[in-house]
């Protein structure tokens, strides 16, 4: 990963800041995108005191002019992109009936709309003669269906979807995707308000765990693609 560009969209906190921790170690020029750039600086400067080699820019992933002013600079200051990782998203766990229609637009906005628009604008960012990496996280509510996940899985499907159409169109490009359907993380995604479930976050994935399964995915050999990986606390295993 020496001199790798790598962006990870959603670098503020939780699995997206692990994972940064994660490349930095091996050499990669982290970008950590986040609408909470000070955050995402603190982050970088871990990194840089560590010996890494990390950057914080400030974007917000439903806002075309935003996101391509980031895809922007990174290029012009740093090079064409190597690596994206979409590790941001919302979440929504209520009752179907009592869902503000105002909260399920955002997650959908978000999770759908983000997605669609990040990747596309990085994409016209990333190498062409080079093998280039997209990692998204439809976590298992992108695979498998749970009460009061109505609009939260709706979204996730959606990724899951997406991705795979894009299989499709890019067999011909240089572009390696991966799904990682993740079960419970102990990330603070479970803090928000709109998530109403009771959880044992000490029996839940580390993020540290997920960055090393990221690290893989990147990583996989020449000629291989780890295109969807199932990972599940013990206690959540599904088959």
């Amino acid at each position: 990963m020496k001199n790798k560009i790598v962006l990870i969209v959603g670098g503020s906190g939780g699995i997206g800041s692990a994972t940064a921790k994660r490349f930095g170690k091996e050499g990669a020029k982290v970008v950590l995108a986040a609408r909470n750039k000070a955050k995402a600086e603190e982050i970088a400067k871990e990194i840089n005191d560590n010996g890494g080699e990390a950057f914080a820019i400030e974007t917000d992933a439903t806002d075309s002019a935003a996101v391509k002013k980031m895809a922007s600079e990174i290029e012009n200051q740093l090079g064409k992109i190597d690596v994206l990782i979409n590790a941001f998203g919302q979440g929504l766990i209520q009752p179907f009936m009592d869902i503000d229609p105002a909260d399920a637009k955002e997650i959908i906005d978000v999770n759908v709309y983000g997605t669609f628009l990040v990747t596309q604008t990085v994409m016209k960012h990333m190498k062409e003669d080079q093998p280039t990496s997209v990692v998204m996280f439809p976590g298992t509510m992108g695979k498998y269906v749970m009460k009061n996940a109505s609009v939260y899985a709706a979204s996730k499907f959606a990724i899951q979807g997406f991705t795979k159409a894009l299989i499709e169109e890019q067999r011909r490009g240089k572009t390696k995707f991966s799904l990682l359907y993740l079960g419970g993380v102990h990330t603070p995604f479970w803090d928000d308000e709109r998530v109403n479930m009771r959880v044992k976050k000490d029996m839940m994935l580390t993020t540290e765990e997920v960055a090393q399964v990221v690290y893989n995915a990147v990583n996989q050999p020449s000629g291989s693609v780890m295109n969807e990986v199932v990972i599940q606390p013990e206690s959540h295993q599904l088959v």
